[in-house]
Protein backbone atom coordinates (compact mmCIF):
# COMPACT_ATOMS: atom_id res chain seq x y z
CA UNK A 1 0.00 0.00 0.00
CA UNK A 2 1.77 3.59 -0.73
CA UNK A 3 0.57 6.76 0.73
CA UNK A 4 -2.22 7.68 -1.62
CA UNK A 5 -3.82 3.97 -0.75
CA UNK A 6 -3.24 5.07 2.61
CA UNK A 7 -5.12 8.28 2.40
CA UNK A 8 -8.31 6.85 0.57
CA UNK A 9 -8.47 3.98 3.25
CA UNK A 10 -7.89 6.33 6.29
CA UNK A 11 -10.21 7.86 8.73
CA UNK A 12 -10.64 11.63 9.26
CA UNK A 13 -7.12 11.75 11.69
CA UNK A 14 -5.38 10.08 8.99
CA UNK A 15 -6.59 12.29 5.96
CA UNK A 16 -6.02 15.80 8.37
CA UNK A 17 -2.22 14.02 8.98
CA UNK A 18 -1.65 13.08 5.40
CA UNK A 19 -2.90 16.67 4.30
CA UNK A 20 -0.81 18.53 6.89
CA UNK A 21 2.20 16.75 6.04
CA UNK A 22 1.80 17.61 1.75
CA UNK A 23 1.46 20.92 3.11
CA UNK A 24 4.48 21.50 5.51
CA UNK A 25 5.92 19.73 2.50
CA UNK A 26 5.52 21.98 -0.05
CA UNK A 27 5.80 24.94 1.59
CA UNK A 28 9.26 24.11 3.14
CA UNK A 29 10.45 23.17 -0.70
CA UNK A 30 9.25 26.70 -2.07
CA UNK A 31 10.95 28.30 0.83
CA UNK A 32 14.15 26.21 -0.09
CA UNK A 33 14.21 26.38 -3.63
CA UNK A 34 13.40 30.76 -3.55
CA UNK A 35 16.00 30.69 -0.56
CA UNK A 36 18.78 28.69 -2.65
CA UNK A 37 18.21 31.27 -5.29
CA UNK A 38 17.99 34.40 -3.17
CA UNK A 39 20.92 33.68 -1.20
CA UNK A 40 23.03 33.07 -3.94
CA UNK A 41 22.30 35.95 -5.54
CA UNK A 42 22.71 38.26 -2.05
CA UNK A 43 25.76 36.97 -1.65
CA UNK A 44 27.09 38.04 -5.14
CA UNK A 45 25.33 41.27 -5.03
CA UNK A 46 26.94 42.47 -1.78
CA UNK A 47 30.61 41.49 -2.63
CA UNK A 48 29.81 43.38 -5.85
CA UNK A 49 28.10 47.01 -4.48
CA UNK A 50 30.17 46.95 -1.39
CA UNK A 51 33.44 47.13 -3.95
CA UNK A 52 31.77 49.79 -6.12
CA UNK A 53 30.85 51.82 -3.19
CA UNK A 54 34.62 51.93 -2.11
CA UNK A 55 35.36 52.60 -5.70
CA UNK A 56 33.16 55.67 -6.02
CA UNK A 57 34.03 59.49 -5.66
CA UNK A 58 31.69 60.38 -3.51
CA UNK A 59 28.80 59.11 -1.60
CA UNK A 60 25.89 60.69 -3.97
CA UNK A 61 28.29 58.57 -6.46
CA UNK A 62 28.73 55.52 -4.80
CA UNK A 63 24.67 55.58 -3.89
CA UNK A 64 24.13 55.62 -8.12
CA UNK A 65 26.74 52.79 -8.80
CA UNK A 66 25.40 50.73 -6.11
CA UNK A 67 21.82 50.66 -7.26
CA UNK A 68 22.94 48.84 -10.77
CA UNK A 69 24.59 45.72 -8.38
CA UNK A 70 22.61 45.46 -5.77
CA UNK A 71 19.18 44.15 -6.88
CA UNK A 72 17.80 43.00 -3.34
CA UNK A 73 18.42 46.53 -1.71
CA UNK A 74 20.64 45.09 1.08
CA UNK A 75 23.37 47.07 0.93
CA UNK A 76 21.20 50.85 -0.60
CA UNK A 77 19.42 50.73 2.57
CA UNK A 78 23.23 51.29 4.93
CA UNK A 79 23.78 53.97 2.65
CA UNK A 80 20.59 55.40 3.01
CA UNK A 81 20.80 55.41 6.89
CA UNK A 82 24.22 57.78 6.72
CA UNK A 83 21.48 60.81 5.86
CA UNK A 84 21.02 62.02 9.74
CA UNK A 85 17.46 63.34 11.19
CA UNK A 86 16.72 66.80 10.94
CA UNK A 87 17.21 68.62 13.84
CA UNK A 88 15.11 69.61 16.34
CA UNK A 89 14.20 66.53 17.17
CA UNK A 90 15.26 63.51 19.77
CA UNK A 91 16.85 61.41 16.69
CA UNK A 92 19.01 64.46 16.02
CA UNK A 93 20.55 64.36 19.49
CA UNK A 94 24.03 63.38 20.47
CA UNK A 95 26.92 63.79 18.06
CA UNK A 96 27.40 62.35 14.46
CA UNK A 97 28.90 59.27 15.83
CA UNK A 98 26.03 58.04 17.92
CA UNK A 99 22.99 59.13 15.13
CA UNK A 100 25.30 57.20 12.25
CA UNK A 101 25.67 54.01 15.10
CA UNK A 102 21.63 54.16 15.68
CA UNK A 103 20.82 54.63 12.26
CA UNK A 104 22.89 52.09 10.60
CA UNK A 105 22.00 49.63 13.65
CA UNK A 106 17.88 50.02 12.71
CA UNK A 107 18.80 49.89 8.91
CA UNK A 108 21.02 46.52 9.40
CA UNK A 109 18.22 44.74 10.98
CA UNK A 110 15.60 45.52 8.27
CA UNK A 111 17.84 43.67 6.09
CA UNK A 112 18.92 40.96 8.06
CA UNK A 113 15.07 40.35 8.58
CA UNK A 114 14.54 39.97 4.65
CA UNK A 115 17.67 37.56 4.84
CA UNK A 116 15.68 35.20 7.56
CA UNK A 117 12.73 34.90 6.36
CA UNK A 118 11.41 31.73 5.86
CA UNK A 119 14.17 30.35 8.39
CA UNK A 120 11.32 29.91 11.18
CA UNK A 121 9.11 27.83 8.63
CA UNK A 122 11.85 25.50 8.06
CA UNK A 123 12.85 25.33 11.68
CA UNK A 124 8.96 24.39 12.52
CA UNK A 125 8.49 21.76 9.78
CA UNK A 126 12.00 20.06 10.71
CA UNK A 127 10.79 19.95 14.25
CA UNK A 128 7.34 19.13 14.15
CA UNK A 129 6.55 16.74 10.89
CA UNK A 130 8.00 13.65 12.89
CA UNK A 131 5.54 14.26 15.00
CA UNK A 132 2.87 14.30 13.05
CA UNK A 133 3.57 11.29 11.08
CA UNK A 134 4.06 9.85 14.40
CA UNK A 135 0.75 10.64 15.54
CA UNK A 136 -0.71 9.48 12.35
CA UNK A 137 1.20 6.28 12.81
CA UNK A 138 -0.11 5.52 16.33
CA UNK A 139 -3.79 6.19 15.28
CA UNK A 140 -3.16 4.03 12.00
CA UNK A 141 -1.84 1.13 15.04
CA UNK A 142 -4.72 2.00 17.10
CA UNK A 143 -7.39 1.10 14.70
CA UNK A 144 -5.19 -1.80 13.33
CA UNK A 145 -5.06 -3.41 16.56
CA UNK A 146 -9.19 -2.71 17.51
CA UNK A 147 -9.68 -4.57 14.31
CA UNK A 148 -7.59 -7.61 14.87
CA UNK A 149 -9.12 -7.72 18.43
CA UNK A 150 -12.76 -7.36 17.02
CA UNK A 151 -12.32 -10.17 14.03
CA UNK A 152 -11.41 -13.05 16.75
CA UNK A 153 -8.05 -14.29 14.99
CA UNK A 154 -4.60 -13.17 15.17
CA UNK A 155 -2.67 -14.14 12.82
CA UNK A 156 1.36 -12.53 11.67
CA UNK A 157 -0.61 -11.32 7.91
CA UNK A 158 -3.41 -10.01 9.63
CA UNK A 159 -0.83 -7.67 12.04
CA UNK A 160 1.67 -7.34 9.98
CA UNK A 161 -0.05 -5.61 6.66
CA UNK A 162 -2.48 -2.94 9.03
CA UNK A 163 0.79 -2.26 11.22
CA UNK A 164 3.15 -1.65 8.02
CA UNK A 165 -0.03 0.66 6.63
CA UNK A 166 0.29 2.64 9.84
CA UNK A 167 4.24 3.04 9.19
CA UNK A 168 4.44 5.12 6.78
CA UNK A 169 3.04 7.73 8.08
CA UNK A 170 6.45 8.02 10.12
CA UNK A 171 8.34 7.76 6.82
CA UNK A 172 6.23 10.18 5.60
CA UNK A 173 7.33 12.47 8.78
CA UNK A 174 10.70 12.12 8.29
CA UNK A 175 10.61 12.59 4.39
CA UNK A 176 9.22 16.06 5.20
CA UNK A 177 11.26 17.32 8.04
CA UNK A 178 15.01 16.16 6.82
CA UNK A 179 14.77 18.50 3.97
CA UNK A 180 13.93 21.55 6.09
CA UNK A 181 16.42 20.51 8.71
CA UNK A 182 19.12 20.14 6.27
CA UNK A 183 17.78 23.42 3.86
CA UNK A 184 17.34 25.25 7.64
CA UNK A 185 21.36 24.65 8.69
CA UNK A 186 22.75 25.53 4.99
CA UNK A 187 20.91 28.79 4.75
CA UNK A 188 21.75 29.47 8.22
CA UNK A 189 25.25 29.09 7.26
CA UNK A 190 25.02 31.42 4.26
CA UNK A 191 23.07 34.21 6.11
CA UNK A 192 25.65 34.03 8.46
CA UNK A 193 28.21 35.37 5.74
CA UNK A 194 26.36 37.77 4.41
CA UNK A 195 25.47 38.92 7.75
CA UNK A 196 29.15 39.14 8.54
CA UNK A 197 29.95 41.10 5.13
CA UNK A 198 26.77 43.52 5.65
CA UNK A 199 28.12 44.40 9.36
CA UNK A 200 31.88 44.77 8.40
CA UNK A 201 30.30 47.37 5.68
CA UNK A 202 28.06 49.15 8.54
CA UNK A 203 31.40 50.02 10.67
CA UNK A 204 34.01 50.75 8.04
CA UNK A 205 31.20 53.25 6.41
CA UNK A 206 30.41 54.85 10.24
CA UNK A 207 34.20 55.31 10.95
CA UNK A 208 34.62 56.57 7.26
CA UNK A 209 31.53 59.56 7.82
CA UNK A 210 32.73 60.48 11.54
CA UNK A 211 36.19 60.82 10.74
CA UNK A 212 35.42 62.43 7.54
CA UNK A 213 33.07 64.99 10.24
CA UNK A 214 36.46 65.52 12.59
CA UNK A 215 38.54 66.10 9.79
CA UNK A 216 36.53 68.64 8.76
CA UNK A 217 35.45 69.85 12.26
CA UNK A 218 39.71 70.13 13.11
CA UNK A 219 39.97 71.97 9.63
CA UNK A 220 37.85 74.67 10.92
CA UNK A 221 39.37 75.07 13.82
CA UNK A 222 43.16 75.19 12.52
CA UNK A 223 42.21 78.56 10.91
CA UNK A 224 41.41 79.97 14.38
CA UNK A 225 39.27 82.72 15.50
CA UNK A 226 39.19 85.69 13.36
CA UNK A 227 41.62 88.78 14.28
CA UNK A 228 39.51 90.83 16.30
CA UNK A 229 38.67 88.09 18.42
CA UNK A 230 41.96 86.96 20.15
CA UNK A 231 42.70 87.97 23.50
CA UNK A 232 44.94 91.14 23.76
CA UNK A 233 48.47 90.58 25.16
CA UNK A 234 49.13 92.29 28.78
CA UNK A 235 47.40 92.87 31.39
CA UNK A 236 44.24 91.16 29.79
CA UNK A 237 46.23 87.92 29.22
CA UNK A 238 48.34 87.80 32.77
CA UNK A 239 44.66 88.32 34.47
CA UNK A 240 42.75 85.05 32.42
CA UNK A 241 46.43 83.18 33.27
CA UNK A 242 45.70 84.31 36.84
CA UNK A 243 42.22 83.22 36.84
CA UNK A 244 42.75 79.85 35.35
CA UNK A 245 45.59 79.22 37.97
CA UNK A 246 43.14 79.82 40.29
CA UNK A 247 41.02 77.53 39.34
Amino acid sequence: MNFAELFSQGDALTRVVAVLLLAMSVASWVVILWKSWLLRRAARDVSRSTAAFWQSASVDQAWQTVGVFDREALVLPLIAATQLEAAGSLAAAGDRSQQLTRLLRDALHQVLDKLQFGQVLLASVGSTAPFVGLLGTVWGIYHALTGIATAGQITIDKVAGPVGEALIMTAAGLAVAIPAVLGYNVFGRLIGRIEADLEGFARDLRELLTHATLASGSDTSAAGPPQEARAPSGGSAAASAASVGAL
